[in-house]
Order: C-alpha cells, then sequence, then structure tokens
C-alpha cells in the first residue's frame, strides 16, 4: 500500500526532514492555522501567529494549572482561537512539545 510506504519514509527522516514535510502540508492545507515555525526565530520552534510565544510554554503553564482566562491575562495579546490553535498542534504533535519543554526545564 502507498500510504503505509510513504508512513516508512517519512519515519525514516531525519526530524529537521519530517518537520519541513510538515511545514509544507501545512502550507498547502492551511492546517494548523496560527501556528508558524520559522527558523532562527524561538529555535524554529511553533509559535502563535508569529509571535515569539512558542506553543510548549503555553502548554508548560497550562500543565502548572494556569486555565485559558489565566494564559490570555498573561499574554493579552492571545485570543480564545489562538489557544485553541495551540492546544490542537500540541496535541497533534505531542512528542515534540514534551522535547521542548524538557529542553527548557534542564536549561
Amino acid at each position: 500500500m502507498i500510504t503505509q510506504e510513504l508512513k516508512q519514509q517519512i519515519l525514516s527522516l531525519s526530524s529537521d526532514e519530517q518537520d519541513e514535510i510538515v511545514q509544507l502540508i501545512q502550507a498547502k492545507t492551511n492546517l494548523w492555522a496560527g501556528i508558524t515555525k520559522t527558523p532562527g526565530v524561538v529555535g524554529g520552534d511553533a509559535c502563535i501567529r508569529n509571535m515569539r510565544i512558542p506553543v510548549w510554554s503555553l502548554v508548560e503553564y497550562r500543565q502548572m494549572g494556569a486555565n485559558d482566562d489565566k494564559i490570555i491575562e498573561a499574554y493579552p495579546q492571545l485570543t480564545a482561537a489562538d489557544l485553541d490553535n495551540a492546544w490542537a498542534y500540541a496535541e497533534a504533535f505531542s512528542t515534540e512539545i514534551a522535547q521542548a519543554i524538557a529542553v527548557n526545564q534542564e536549561a
């Protein structure tokens, strides 16, 4: 099956190559609207609408007990739609987000 073969090929790529594929798909389908990844900006991490607010930091804030209202209070430039996009992205790329949180906690 072509889908299974493609999946195996994608999984054999490096993380950076996989990220390139995700970005290509995002550009073609407008998936993860409001989430951007820009090389050299916040380490290339997924951020909200070209801002320097990485998705992983919002997830970490939520893990510490903050609800959406508290997060928007702390980041008034964010909207409820921004948070919805962040949570959807974080769910789809949970490994990426967990790794980014771990790296940040080690720093």
